[in-house]
């Protein structure tokens, strides 16, 4: 039995990567994609999700989501990723729309249409979970478990406290760990060690047609250098799905600062126990690296 999925990403060059996986890993099935602002407009990122989509010939429906976080404007992340999101690789026209409802109510009839419970897995900015989650609260008997990749249990990386994805949109972010849901959360903690070496990146251009297009993409990602190796931090989102052995996670009570002007964004992730919180997550704190990177390669060769 294949698992089915609703991706929620941002592309986004690592996002690629994460959505070809999601693609095709055997153990997965894929049911829709659904878009958000984050590392670029939520414009730039539907128009990359959809060239995706054609470059693997998917028939995957797509819905564009939130254009901008709960309460904040947006800050993107095109300085790591370029001013379209993805560049590096030139992607051949298409007909490609998305569907004409926004994402959370894509995700609501998903789920509500579902025959099984659904695994909701975020890879950008929560704001699209947590408007289905305030708007359609009737439809969280049928998620399965939210995988996310965002937060930290240590530093961040886009203030000194906050990841990207959480610092973008906090509020979203303290309402979807204040939802009940199952979390598992896989931060900066194990993402930072899912580093793709300089030798396997050297041998994707000859791999097939996605190891082509994925180097010319990582060619000009700026998380990491071709030279040192690349953090694939979307991936492990992925790779916890089918392969949760690799990862080493703890329940723990995370909570969201919405306040603050440097400590706005930060996961506060309690893991000696210290407030006295019941645990609302499962946060991933070491990652089986090479385990990892074998993973990945044998995903990345199912691709075309």
């Amino acid at each position: 039995m294949r698992l089915p999925i609703i991706l929620d990403t941002d592309p986004g060059i690592d996002d690629a990567a994460a959505i070809a996986a999601a693609l095709f890993a055997p153990e997965l099935d894929l049911q829709l994609m659904t878009t958000v602002a984050g590392n670029v407009s939520v414009e730039k990122t539907t128009c990359n999700a959809l060239q995706l989509l054609h470059f693997w010939e998917a028939n995957v429906p797509l819905a564009q989501g939130a254009a901008k976080p709960l309460v904040r404007p947006l800050r993107d992340a095109a300085y790591v990723h370029g001013q379209s999101g993805m560049e590096g690789y030139d992607f051949t026209e298409h007909q490609r729309q998305p569907l004409e409802k926004p994402a959370f109510i894509a995700i609501r009839d998903a789920l509500m249409h579902s025959p099984e419970p659904v695994t909701l897995v975020a890879i950008g900015p929560l704001t699209n979970i947590a408007l289905l989650l305030s708007q359609y609260p009737e439809c969280q008997f049928n998620i399965r478990r939210l995988v996310m990749m965002g937060g930290s249990a240590g530093r961040g990386n886009f203030t000194p406290n906050a990841e990207f994805n959480i610092a973008i949109d906090p509020e979203a972010a303290a309402q979807v760990f204040r939802s009940g849901l199952e979390i598992v959360m896989c931060g900066l903690d194990v993402t930072n060690q899912a580093v793709l070496t300089p030798d396997y990146l050297a041998t994707l251009p000859n791999l097939n047609k996605t190891g082509g297009m994925l180097h010319s993409l990582f060619s000009h990602y700026r998380s990491g250098s071709m030279q040192s190796g690349l953090r694939m931090h979307d991936l492990c989102a992925i790779a916890w799905l089918v392969r949760p052995e690799l990862f080493t996670l703890q329940p723990c009570f995370v909570a969201v600062e919405t306040q603050g002007e440097y400590t706005a964004g930060t996961t506060v992730v309690d893991i000696e126990g210290r407030l006295g919180q019941p645990a609302n997550a499962l946060v991933a704190l070491k990652l089986d690296v090479d385990g990892f990177r074998q993973w990945v390669a044998e995903v990345i060769a199912r691709a075309p």
